[in-house]
This record gives structure tokens, C-alpha cells and sequence, in this order.
């Protein structure tokens, strides 16, 4: 009787819905792996998970009223501190078929995701031989019962769901005793993971952001630029269905629209604004030069590019227009003054019910195109779709935390998937406020803004952060609780500098514009020096042999963040899906990295940067890397040179007193081969950077070609 109550009143109350692939509890062996959002989770699960589960209680129910309750509407088991069950008891008990909840986390999470894990699930799931069904809670973190200090905003009475997802088996593991155990806890955290991630439904961009403003108040203000404009939730809806609107006038649904825009809160509105019509916004580098640019708007056959004259005049880049020849040239500043009475009371209507004024798309079409770097061949356009934009978020939000009581500070390009994807989108579509700033190469002005607008999440290239770094006041950084490096390889003395000066550790990311801002990152959860972490949930891997290179091999991936394929100039407007050797729907990088038994990963170059010498395969990344541990105050870029004897290496460097001998002790330093050490040393002002601070080797190679 108290049971049917019960059920009743939570069904009425918080709509609680079980969804996803219920029959997988009626496997053998089941152990149910529940994340923890509140002090009700367990009652929910007893009152709603088909079959006669055993739960096994959080110690945070210990002694409480929910407990007691619990108690006597199901069986509980209670470990630890008094409790009346063992682990061979419960061992038992899935040995004989019967389902047992358990929550590896024991605590209520304070940060919406994913906190520590104990082994105790591990352990049960390697001694029972059994399978593990993931079963992610979701609603529950906004109700009144979720932990005190929880960012998340309450809700009195929010929709729950239960969604019990596909099982799957630890992997058999040669390692023996604490090892083993550690990479058991490991893997079970990974599949915590991917059932967050998973368990986030499909949607467009702007159904994203529509989303994020229900439950975080469309006046929360969200979103600041360098002209000092706070924009709330509604100022961003707004914008977007205005500049959706009055653009959708000119160009056509499916159609790639250039974009030519800094960081600012304008620019987030086109996105906005363009995806939510149906149309695909072409990011465009202006920092990359006519030629990569009229490449670009040649590869994705663009009839329309927006941009601003303000913005032309500000940055003398007028002369980028002469490269978009047969692109109607569409100024921000114009458009604005299109605006007409009806529009203005149809976006009155929109506001009141905005997605009511949304055409019906497909999450699975495009929405974005980015352009490669060009920093080793000609640019090319990589096809973006809504799934895949989200996907990557999903990914990132499941292995770090962050909500409304961070701020992010991006100054990197939208122009680029770091900027873009996990920068700019992610914050807004996620309830995290966000300060956006134009140009990452002020190193004084970005640590002050830091500073002023209290932010909590940095980002940068290693190049970037380390400039930072140099030019920032000990204090700059004090809010600063996370820093995340990615686009290139990061220094080790950028990641001493941010550890000794403000106590900060750096996060390296690795990641792709085929694959999104990240396909593996380090994290509090799981960090190794010297790696850029474990693969994100939901990545496939495979390592490709490559002849010759004895430590790793070529990676292949595949998963939810990859593209949907290239355009190349060659083949204007022709949609090329990912295919490499492995077949369709994979994706060779081109970077030779080895992974170890924990599943971090490490990058030991580019295959097209090795050079052959002696019979041996050697990284011109390590080359470069003696030299940074020789001189890390410079830059240095390593290049091959033919000579008579065969291949060679050659560094360029911007240190005047760098010599051979420097490099031979860098590179007893840090146990690399005396092969590794470059054959010859040129010395040069500078060296050519592309906009997100990596050198350009397309034009080094030109430049060394011509000497």
C-alpha cells in the first residue's frame, strides 16, 4: 500500500519516466551503476526500476528519514560503518541472478557530473562476473533534494527520468592486485561517463539554447563582449531570431553563409541566428590571408559572406574582400537598418513562443563549416552537423564540471573548433556565463580582463598561456580554477610557469577540426603528466603500424564528435564523407601516438613529420622538443633538409645563442637519442605563426626552399 502511494504521488508529482533499453536488466548477472544526483535517487529507483532490485545504499542515507523509508518498501544493503552486508553477500546475490543497484560515486554529486569514484562497483561487477547496466538519473539534480551547494538551479517539481542504458563488461586485464584494481575504478569512471553523454537527447543549436534559457531564467545574463554589452538569455534569443530573420531573406535553407566576424556578442547571434533558419555558417579565417581565404570560399562555394566595416576598418583587413570575387558582400551595419515594423512584431511573437517560429530540421544536418589550418596543406572546409556540435559538448561537460558559478574568458577565434565549439557555444548552451575577447594576442590586456571579470576557466594554446603567463600580475589568475590547453603541443615551460606562479596545473587537450576541440583531454578526475589524457566517452580508437617508427602508430577514430566530411577546393561544394583504411565513418589523423594500460594517451607526432636518418624513423616534435628544454624562452620549429647523405634535420630557431652542444645536454635532460638532436641550427628573427599561435609551416618550407 505505501509502495503504490508512493509510486503515485512521484509519478504525479515529477513525472517520472523510464526510458532506454529496459530488457538489459533481465541479463544474467546485472549490476545497475546509478549515478547520484539526490537524497532521493535510491527511492526513485526502487519505486520505478522494473524487477526486484537489492540497492545498496549511499552512506550520505545513513540515518536520514529517506533510508528509513526505503527501507521499508525494498530490500537494502548498507556497507561500511556498521553495515550489515559483505561484499561476498552481494556477490551472491548477483551470482543468483538478482539485480543490484549500486552508486559508485556513494555521494551526492555538487557538480552535476561525474566525482569520485570508489572501487567497490569495480569489484563487484570482477568478482560476479557480471554486466553492467549504466542507469543515468537525470532531473533530480534540480529538485530541492540535491546537495547543498549543488550550482545547478533548483526546481521545485522537475521532470525525472530513469534511463537505463546498454550493458557491458569490464575488460579482461593481465595487470594483477592494486594495478588491476586501478584500472578497473578507471574504467568504471569511463563508463559513467559515456552514459552521461549518452544520455543527452537530439537537438539543434538553437533548441540547445533555448533549452539552456528555460532552465536558467531567460534574464540570467549570460554572455559579455569587449564593448561592455551583458546580454541576458532573452537579449541572445532575441538577436538570433532577428539576424535569423532578416538574413533568411537573402540566402536560401541548406545554404552556406560566410561568416567574417570577431568574438563578439553579434557574432554568437549570427551562429545563432543562420542554424536556426536552417542555414550552415561558414566560419572564415581572416587571420589566415587572402590566398587561404579565397581557398576556403572556393571549397565551400559560398555565394554570401557577412562581416562588419567597423571590424575591416578596425583591422585594416579591407583587402580580404578582393579574394571573395563572386560573394555578395552583406555589412552587419546595413542589415540592422533593414529591420521593419512586421519583423519587429513577428519577433515580439517569437520571443513569446519561440519554437513555434522554428522550421523543422534534422539534428543530423549540417550547421557549421570550419576551415583547417592550412599549417601543412590547403585549407579545406570540414562539415559540422547540430548531432555533432552537441556531441562534442556532451562529451567535454561529462568529464569536467563547470555551470553558473563559473565564467569562461575566450579571446581564441571562432574561426577555429577550440574557439567555437568549447569556448563560445558550450558555456551558453550549458547555463555558464561567458566573457568573450577579440584578439589572443594581447597578452597584458587578457589576464587583466581575467582579473576584473572574475573568471574561472582559461583557455588558451600553449603559445598563448604561456605569454600570459609571462606578462600577468601573481593575481590575475585568483578566481582561475581550471586552465585548458589545446592546438598545439603544450611546453613544459608554459606548464611549470602557470603551476609556480599561480598555482595552477594545465590541462592538455587533444584534439582535431575533424574531431572536434577534443578527442582526449586530462582532467582532476584523470591527469598524467606528459600525455593529453584518456579519449573522451564515446571515441573509438585503433593504432595503425607505421614501418620504421617503433614506439606507437598512426591513429584511426571514430565516435558521435566527427565530421561529416570534407569540402575541398578541388570539388567546390562536393561533400566528402571520412573513410581511411580502416573503412567509412573513420578518420585517420595523421599523428603517430601509443596509448597506455591506464588509456592515456601520448602524441609523438605528426607521420608526415618524421625524417629517415641512419634507418631510423626520428620526430622532428622531439626535435623541437630538445630545443624548447634547451631555450624555452624562444621558439624553435624543425624542418627535414635533404643532403647528400640522405635526410637530415635542420631547427630554426629565434634564440641567437642557441648551439649544438645546448642541445646535446637538453637532450640527455630528458632521455631522447643523440639522433634526435637537429644536424644543423639556423638562426631567425621570427618565425611565421598562424592565428592560433602554431608555427606555418607551409610558409617556413617556402621560405627555406627560397634561402
Amino acid at each position: 500500500m505505501l509502495r503504490t502511494l508512493l509510486k503515485c504521488l512521484a509519478g504525479l508529482l515529477l513525472r517520472v519516466r523510464v526510458a532506454g533499453h529496459v530488457s538489459e536488466l533481465r541479463r544474467v548477472r546485472p549490476l545497475v551503476v546509478a549515478n547520484h544526483n539526490s537524497a532521493i535517487d535510491a527511492l526513485l529507483i526502487a519505486l520505478f526500476l522494473p524487477g526486484n532490485a537489492l540497492i545498496v545504499v549511499p552512506q550520505a542515507l545513513a540515518g536520514t528519514r529517506v533510508l528509513r523509508l526505503l527501507r521499508r518498501i525494498t530490500d537494502c544493503a548498507e556497507l561500511g560503518s556498521g553495515g550489515n552486508t559483505t561484499v561476498k553477500g552481494l556477490v551472491r546475490t548477483l551470482r543468483s541472478g538478482r539485480p543490484v543497484v549500486i552508486f559508485p560515486q556513494d555521494r551526492v554529486t555538487t557538480t552535476g557530473g561525474p566525482m569520485k569514484i570508489y572501487g567497490m562497483a569495480a569489484l563487484l561487477a570482477a568478482r560476479a562476473d557480471a554486466d553492467i547496466v549504466p542507469l543515468r538519473i537525470e532531473g533530480t539534480q534540480y529538485s530541492c533534494c540535491a546537495a547543498v551547494g549543488c550550482q545547478w538551479p533548483k526546481r521545485r517539481l522537475p521532470q525525472v527520468k530513469l534511463i537505463v542504458q546498454s550493458a557491458t563488461r569490464l575488460s579482461a586485464r593481465s595487470a594483477t592486485g592494486a594495478a588491476r584494481r586501478r584500472q578497473q575504478a578507471g574504467e568504471l569512471l569511463r563508463i559513467l561517463q559515456r552514459s552521461m553523454a549518452d544520455a543527452v537527447p537530439r537537438r539543434t543549436l538553437i533548441e540547445a539554447l533555448l533549452d539552456a534559457a528555460q532552465l536558467h531564467g531567460r534574464r540570467t545574463q549570460i554572455i559579455e563582449d569587449l564593448r561592455g554589452q551583458v546580454r541576458s538569455y532573452n537579449d541572445l534569443i532575441k538577436g538570433a531570431f532577428a539576424l535569423g530573420r532578416l538574413t533568411a531573406r537573402f540566402t536560401s535553407p541548406g545554404e552556406r553563409v560566410g561568416v567574417l566576424l570577431p568574438n563578439l556578442g553579434a557574432t554568437v547571434c549570427l551562429v545563432f541566428g543562420l542554424t536556426a533558419r536552417g542555414r550552415v555558417a561558414a566560419m572564415l579565417n581572416y587571420s589566415s590571408g587572402a590566398e587561404a581565404l579565397r581557398v576556403a570560399v572556393q571549397a565551400a562555394t559560398l555565394r554570401t559572406v557577412i562581416t562588419s566595416r567597423a571590424f575591416l576598418q578596425a583591422t585594416k583587413l579591407e583587402y580580404l574582400l578582393d579574394s571573395m570575387t563572386g560573394c555578395e558582400i552583406v555589412y552587419l551595419e546595413d542589415l540592422r537598418e533593414t529591420l521593419t515594423l512586421a519583423d519587429k512584431l513577428w519577433i515580439v511573437r517569437a520571443l513569446l513562443h519561440p519554437r513555434s517560429a522554428l522550421p523543422a530540421q534534422d539534428p543530423a544536418a549540417p550547421a557549421i563549416v570550419l576551415f583547417t589550418s592550412g599549417s601543412e596543406a590547403r585549407p579545406k572546409g570540414v562539415v559540422i552537423s547540430h548531432d555533432t556540435m552537441l556531441g562534442v559538448m556532451a562529451q567535454l561537460q561529462s568529464v569536467i564540471e563547470f555551470g553558473p558559478q563559473d565564467k569562461y574568458l575566450n579571446a581564441l577565434p571562432m574561426y577555429h573548433t577550440f574557439g567555437l565549439t568549447a569556448c563560445t557555444l558550450m558555456p551558453l548552451v550549458t547555463g555558464t556565463r561567458l566573457f568573450l575577447y577579440t584578439n589572443p594576442l594581447h597578452y597584458k590586456a587578457i589576464p587583466e580582463y581575467a582579473y576584473t571579470r572574475d573568471c574561472t576557466y582559461i583557455f588558451g594554446t600553449s603559445t598563448f598561456l604561456g605569454n600570459y603567463a609571462r606578462q600577468a600580475d601573481p593575481f590575475d589568475f585568483y578566481r582561475a580554477r581550471f586552465v585548458i590547453a589545446g592546438g598545439e603541443k603544450l611546453n613544459i615551460e608554459t606548464e611549470k610557469l602557470w603551476l609556480s606562479k599561480f598555482g595552477l596545473r594545465v590541462h592538455e587537450g587533444y584534439g582535431a577540426t575533424e574531431c572536434g576541440p577534443a578527442m582526449s583531454l586530462n582532467t582532476p578526475l584523470a591527469f598524467r603528466a606528459g600525455t593529453v589524457g584518456r579519449f573522451l566517452p564515446g571515441v573509438e580508437y585503433r593504432i595503425v603500424p607505421v614501418p620504421g617508427i617503433e614506439q606507437g602508430g598512426v591513429l584511426h577514430v571514430r565516435g558521435p564528435n566527427l565530421m561529416m566530411g570534407y569540402l575541398f577546393s578541388d570539388a567546390p561544394g562536393v561533400l566528402q564523407p571520412p573513410r581511411s583504411e580502416l573503412g567509412a565513418g573513420w578518420y585517420n589523423t595523421g599523428d603517430v601516438v601509443s596509448v597506455d594500460d591506464d588509456g592515456f594517451v601520448t602524441i609523438h607526432g605528426r607521420v608526415k613529420r618524421f625524417a629517415k636518418i641512419a634507418g631510423e624513423m626520428v620526430s622532428l616534435e622531439r626535435v623541437e622538443q630538445i630545443a624548447y628544454q634547451a631555450s624555452p624562452s624562444f621558439k624553435h620549429a624543425a624542418l627535414v633538409e635533404m643532403t647528400r647523405g640522405g635526410e637530415s634535420t635542420v631547427l630554426l630557431t629565434t634564440d641567437p645563442a642557441l648551439d649544438r652542444m645546448s642541445l646535446l645536454q637538453a637532450a640527455r635532460q630528458i632521455n631522447a637519442q643523440e639522433m634526435a638532436v637537429a644536424k644543423r641550427i639556423v638562426k631567425v628573427d621570427h618565425l611565421p605563426l598562424l592565428g592560433s599561435g602554431k608555427v606555418d609551416y607551409v610558409t617556413l618550407k617556402q621560405q627555406s626552399l627560397q634561402q
